[in-house]
């Protein structure tokens, strides 16, 4: 009986691993170079550690288990409540402002999609200890850095900001209370996801009041900020906001980036933890899901039993961003072509313990070398060495008594006799 994989998981064979090493080999070049230190955690944690700020989107989406000593575990829907926890533990001992980023492999029980599936890689990069909107800007250029290393333009994708601070001000000062915002900042996530007519329904469920849910409308559908105070008047918090992101767009014009960047108050995010400035990365013109996005959480290591830290990040998931890659013909010229450096081959099978030691010493020298496993014509193993991609064919025969060797190129077809004991040492030379 064939077992096919779980739905919504993947197989990773060599061409479809060149990829994933590729995307995250990019997101770890980035990281490293914009000031950022790796780290990672355990791939399952107590449960109770994300249904405390996650919110209800990912206490749903658990893969949960209970293991054989009674303890209610999960696997990590997501590393930021790992990071909160690590940082906590060590948070006298470290230098701040910290930075750091991760690559983890993560799992989330939900329907499986085009862009979404229930594992997958997503890069995370965050800032914590400081509260300067700077560090806001550092993370979203960082963003933006990687996704011009891999040619993606401002026409390809839009990094789109708000600022949950702002947001939170504007409902209270219409009337929405402090306790309705969470279950209303649920909903307003799905604004551009769900049908008008559905969307509509359950805000007047959640805001019976027309002429306040009216407001929430032309709030989400406003093009500026500055349009913001208009709609839902003004106070210092609302003020103070505004600021916040034009400091925010300022500085990503002195990075260079804000060609990338456009004010949506619309933008909410749906994770709880959320407190001030939010932006999701969004390919234009399209109808993908978010490629990535992230925010201010100023509470969250609070929330873990730690002091109330600043901290700001971002997640950019594998699934959607390979997608966009594709459409948009970047990936396959990308994508470096394994080559095999030397095949070695013999015209006799009375050499093959030589073609064995060869490939050996080829290997110890940080040279990628194979051979053929079974006694075949030299015709047979030259064809084995271009279906490999190899660069060079070392032949072994007669020549070999006299302490030579053939090198063929496979490229060009020349091929040429080398004494073996100056082969190695030139080997041995260009490794230094």
């Amino acid at each position: 009986m064939k077992i096919p994989p779980v739905k919504g998981t993947r197989d990773f064979y060599p061409q479809d691993m060149a990829v994933r090493n590729w995307l995250i080999d990019g997101w770890k070049k980035v990281s490293l170079r914009n000031g950022f230190e790796e780290y990672d955690g355990p791939i399952f944690e107590y449960l109770k550690m994300f249904q405390i700020k996650s919110g209800d989107e990912i206490a749903e989406q658990l893969f949960s288990l209970t293991d054989r000593g009674g303890r209610e575990l999960a696997l990590r829907p997501e590393i930021t409540p790992t990071l909160a926890r690590m940082v906590n533990q060590k948070i006298n001992s470290l230098t701040k402002p910290i930075k750091w980023f991760s690559v983890p492999r993560l799992f989330r029980a939900e329907r499986p999609q085009k862009g979404r599936l229930r594992e997958f890689f997503q890069w995370n990069i965050d800032i914590i200890g400081t509260d300067d909107v700077l560090a806001d800007a550092e993370v979203i250029f960082a963003t933006v850095d990687y996704l011009q290393e891999v040619g993606l333009t401002q026409h390809d994708v839009q990094v789109k900001i708000s600022s949950r601070k702002l947001l939170a001000a504007g409902l209270k000062n219409i009337g929405i209370p402090e306790d309705k915002l969470a279950s209303l900042y649920a909903l307003l996530d799905k604004y551009d996801k769900l049908a008008r007519n559905i969307f509509q329904s359950e805000l007047s469920r959640q805001v019976p009041d027309s002429d306040v849910a009216g407001k929430i409308l032309d709030f989400m559908n406003a093009t500026a900020v500055g349009e913001v105070p208009d709609i839902v008047g003004t106070n210092a918090e609302i003020e103070e906001s505004i600021q916040e992101l034009a400091r925010l767009y300022q500085l990503l014009e002195q990075m260079g980036v804000s060609r990338y960047c456009g004010l949506y108050p619309s933008i909410v995010r749906g994770l709880a933890y959320y407190t001030g400035v939010v932006y999701e990365v969004h390919a234009v013109g399209g109808e993908l899901r978010a490629i990535g996005g992230g925010g201010r959480y100023d509470n969250l290591l609070a929330d873990f039993g730690g002091p109330r830290i600043p901290a700001t990040g971002m997640g950019l998931g594998d699934c959607v961003l390979e997608i966009l890659l594709r459409e948009r013909g970047l990936l396959e010229k990308n994508i470096p072509v394994p080559q095999l450096e030397c095949f070695v081959a013999s015209v006799d099978k009375k050499f093959f313990e030589k073609v064995i030691e060869i490939a050996t010493k080829l290997r110890r020298r940080g040279r990628s070398a194979n051979f053929s496993y079974k006694a075949a014509g030299l015709s047979k193993q030259l064809k084995q060495a271009s279906a490999q991609g190899a660069k060079n064919c070392i032949i072994i025969g007669e020549e070999f008594k006299n302490n030579q060797l053939v090198v063929k190129d496979m490229t060009t077809g020349e091929q040429k006799t080398v004494d073996y004991d100056k082969f190695f040492e030139q080997l041995e030379t260009e490794s230094k």
